[in-house]
Parts: C-alpha cells; sequence; structure tokens
C-alpha cells in the first residue's frame, strides 16, 4: 500500500514548516540556545503543521548527533539521519507518546499519563507526549494534568494540540507556551502542492491546482488529499484539467464564481438566471457556489472601498484574479453591493437546509435584479 502524500510530503525540518514564519524562528531560536520548554500549546485551524511541529520538537530533544555535536546543535534542527529522528519519523519511538484527547478524554487516561511519565525515557534523553485534540479532555481529566503540566519531570515535554484554544481551561494555558497556527494562503498551498506534483509526476492544469488549494480552506492536510485524490483519475494524456477538479471537489473555479458576479452586478436578471442554471445542470455545489460568489464580492467590496488592500488579496488571488475583481470594483456601487452581499448570505442560510438548494438563490437574484 502507498503511503499517503500528506505523510510522504510531511516536513522534517522546522525549516520545511511553510507559513509558520514566526512559530519556526521562536522554535529555532530555542532549540539552538538549548531553551526548549517543557509544556507547549499549538492551536489553530486544521492541517496547519501543529502535530507535524509537536513531532519536530521531539526529534530536535532526542537527536543524537545534536546531543553529541555542539556545532551541529547550533543549527536549530534535527538531523534525520539517527536512530532517534528515524524512530519519530516511522511513529514508533517508544519516547515519544501520542495520546488521541478525542477518545481518550477521561481521568483514567491522565492519570496513566502521570504514571508513565514518572519512568526515565526508552533510549532518547527526553519523554515527549503529544496530547492532540486537547479540548476534548474532561474537566476532571484537566484538573488531574495541572500539576504534572506545572512541574514535569526534567526528562519530559508535553505538549497539546487543539483546534479549539478557547475551550481549554486558562489554568491549562497559563502553565505553557502557546504558538498560534494560522490557515495558509493558497498561494503558499499552491506552492507546496506544485512541488508535490512534480516529484511524483502528476501531469495538472495550474487552474485545476489552484482549485484544489482553494477547496483546502487553508489546510496543507486537505489539499495533499484532494490532490492525491484527484490524481488517481484516469485523465489522459492532457493530465488533469480544471473540469475534472471540479468535477471532483464539487467547487467552481473563479472564473465561473466571476461570470456571475459580473451579471450580477450589471443587472442582467436573464443572463444571471441562465447562468445559475447551467451550474445547475453541470452538477454543481450550489450551497459551496454561494459561500465562494459570497468572499468574491466581498473581495470586490474592499476593494472598491480601499484599493490599498489589493497587497492583501495577492496572498489568495493571482494576477489575473486580481485584475478582474479590480475592475468590477472599479463599476461597481457600493450601496448595492452590500445589497447584494446581505441577500446572498441570507439565501445561502436557506440554502443550507433546503431540500432545493437553487431556489433560495433564484429568489435572491429575482428580488435583487429586478429592482
Amino acid at each position: 500500500m502507498s503511503q499517503a502524500l500528506y505523510r510522504k510530503y510531511r516536513p522534517k525540518k522546522l525549516e520545511d514548516v511553510l507559513g509558520q514564519d514566526t512559530n519556526v524562528e521562536i522554535l529555532q531560536n530555542a532549540a539552538k540556545s538549548g531553551h526548549l520548554g517543557q509544556a507547549y500549546i499549538f492551536y489553530g485551524a486544521r492541517g496547519t503543521g501543529k502535530t507535524t511541529t509537536a513531532r519536530l520538537i521531539a526529534k530536535l530533544l532526542n537527536c543524537e548527533k545534536r546531543r553529541s555535536d555542539p556545532a551541529f546543535a547550533s543549527l536549530g534542527e534535527p538531523c534525520n539521519e539517527c536512530r532517534e529522528c528515524l524512530a519519530v519519523d516511522a511513529q514508533n519511538s517508544l519516547d515519544v507518546v501520542e495520546i488521541d484527547a478525542a477518545s481518550n478524554r477521561g481521568i483514567d487516561e491522565i492519570r496513566n499519563l502521570k504514571d508513565s511519565i514518572k519512568t526515565s525515557p526508552a533510549s532518547g534523553a527526553y519523554k515527549v507526549y503529544i496530547i492532540d485534540e486537547a479540548h476534548m479532555l474532561t474537566g476532571a481529566a484537566f484538573n488531574a494534568l495541572l500539576k504534572t503540566l506545572e512541574e514535569p519531570p526534567k526528562h519530559a515535554v508535553i505538549i497539546m494540540a487543539t483546534t479549539e484554544f478557547e475551550k481549554l481551561p486558562p489554568t491549562i494555558t497559563s502553565r505553557a507556551q502557546r504558538f498560534v497556527f494560522r490557515k495558509q494562503t493558497k498561494a503558499v498551498i499552491m506552492e507546496k502542492l506544485t512541488t508535490i506534483a512534480k516529484a511524483e509526476k502528476i501531469v495538472i492544469d495550474p487552474a485545476a491546482l489552484e482549485l484544489i488549494a482553494a477547496a483546502a480552506e487553508g489546510s496543507f492536510r486537505d489539499a495533499e488529499a484532494l490532490l492525491e485524490q484527484i490524481s488517481s483519475v484516469d485523465t489522459g494524456p492532457k493530465g488533469i484539467t480544471l473540469d475534472d477538479a471540479e468535477r471532483i471537489t464539487g467547487r467552481t473555479g473563479l472564473r465561473k464564481v466571476h461570470a456571475l458576479a459580473a451579471l450580477m452586478l450589471a443587472k442582467d436578471l436573464k443572463g444571471a438566471l441562465a447562468n445559475l442554471s447551467e451550474l445547475n445542470d453541470e452538477g454543481h455545489n450550489l450551497v459551496q457556489f454561494t459561500k465562494d460568489l459570497i468572499h468574491y464580492l466581498r473581495k470586490t467590496l474592499s476593494l472598491s472601498v480601499n484599493p490599498a488592500l489589493e497587497a492583501t488579496f495577492e496572498k489568495d488571488l493571482t494576477h489575473d484574479e486580481i485584475a478582474a475583481v479590480k475592475k468590477l470594483a472599479s463599476g461597481a456601487d457600493t450601496a448595492t453591493l452590500v445589497k447584494i452581499i446581505k441577500a446572498l448570505i441570507r439565501a445561502y442560510a436557506e440554502m443550507r437546509y433546503s431540500p432545493f438548494a437553487i431556489v433560495p438563490l433564484e429568489v435572491m437574484l429575482v428580488e435583487q435584479l429586478s429592482a
């Protein structure tokens, strides 16, 4: 069985962790000076590198070359060649314990952790406990963890990863270093997908890669899983096209979003309804399409009010897409844009729970464009 792409291309060093430059800099400097902490909380959106970074810390702490070579240790990276590094990569290190708090959330599991954390490492210098989905722990489990988190044994490090930081008790968060992992821009995700596609010899249209990056919504793992799924399609010598990506992901490219947005701002009711009917006939996910349309018009509104935001949007849009949004923004009336966006948000809320997803959007078009 072949290895999943998101596991195969998981970062091996801190410098390979994309889009988290501040976190990488802090952790590298701590590793260089030999001052890595004993308790961490990594929080943020899914697929942004929290668990991966936790494993990298485990490698930094136990890397044999770092312990024996001060010059190498000053680089702040693991060697990825010694027995301990390879064991962490293979996820069979006896000194790295990963706990899924979603299914091991009770006080008994934390009591087991408290008992085992007292024992010395099997082969490395440190025992590292990675608690994934930490927000799922019960109140009693958090209380049992407090003392251990405040004064862990010298040979132990505890790293908690969570997507819902606000659910962690203040008594827990105050006892650990906190690092936020932010969602990634489409441009950064596309950069990694392009590298993977070349390495795997996947022939794919750049527009299809762009759609995959957008569909991932800031998650490297989701993007890599989508690329792997789409790469299994028999596409022939031309490779994977934008149409293939749209069909498999259920999302539409920005060119189709732009087409309907332009018709709406031109108040072309007949054209907009015909465009929507065509999208429906092609089997596109209209709920997701409406969400994309809201975000697209939000960018149009923002640029019409503040053109300086173009630099911000360059992280998520290509130069051609920026040009298309600027063209829409230059001829758009601010009041009209606000009305349309508000109406789209209401339609989106109704579409999510309606057995007839197209109807709320059609009604919205008639109400807004026939006025």
